[in-house]
């Protein structure tokens, strides 16, 4: 009994940092290079039943810049923005039309920018076919907290953020190799 009881907290714990992790609207990569164009791309997930998302409204924060889109089937586009041309500043996108059921996640891409070395926060505002909306604007301990990209002018030499993945990545294979182990019960032959 002892045996089932810690498989069952080992697995319950890999998903809840799998919900965790999977649960809330993103921005990939989450680590940008400051300064240089590159594909964005923002997932927001339907996780109301018996609802789809109908409409994604998108402000990005100041310093990002975004120069243009890519088409994605099923949604109509509406960009407000101020200026035109190389110096038109995007102030918010608005994707329409869509019916993303739940389970799935509306998924835009763009190509952007960022202007420095910094955490930039996104506000997405997220309506469901029932006219329920939700706000991707919190901070990272909130239920709906918003997804940021994370800019910095190297991505050689820190090598933080690949540490702390390896280390996650680690941990959780020790903690499932001690339930195998444990599942075991001692049982079996004996290492060398």
């Amino acid at each position: 009994m002892t045996r089932i009881a810690v498989l069952a907290a080992a697995a319950l714990g890999a998903l809840a940092l799998c919900s965790a992790a999977f649960g809330h609207a993103k921005m990939s990569p989450p680590v940008a290079l400051a300064k240089v164009g590159q594909v964005f791309t923002l997932a927001v997930p339907t996780e109301k039943d018996g609802a789809t998302t109908t409409t994604i409204q998108l402000q990005p924060p100041a310093g990002f810049s975004i120069d243009s889109f890519f088409p994605t089937p099923g949604w109509q586009r509406t960009v407000q923005q101020t200026g035109s041309g190389d110096s038109a500043v995007v102030q918010q996108v608005t994707w329409t039309g869509g019916h993303v059921p739940t389970g799935e996640d509306a998924v835009f891409q763009f190509l952007g920018r960022t202007d420095s070395s910094k955490t930039y926060a996104f506000d997405v505002r997220q309506t469901y076919s029932d006219g329920t909306v939700v706000d991707w604007s919190g901070p990272e301990s909130s239920d709906a907290p918003a997804p940021t990209v994370k800019s910095v002018s190297s991505l050689t030499g820190g090598g933080s953020t690949l540490s702390i993945i390896a280390l996650a990545v680690g941990a959780f294979g020790v903690l499932v190799g001690i339930a195998a182990l444990v599942a075991r019960g001692g049982g079996g032959r004996e290492l060398a």
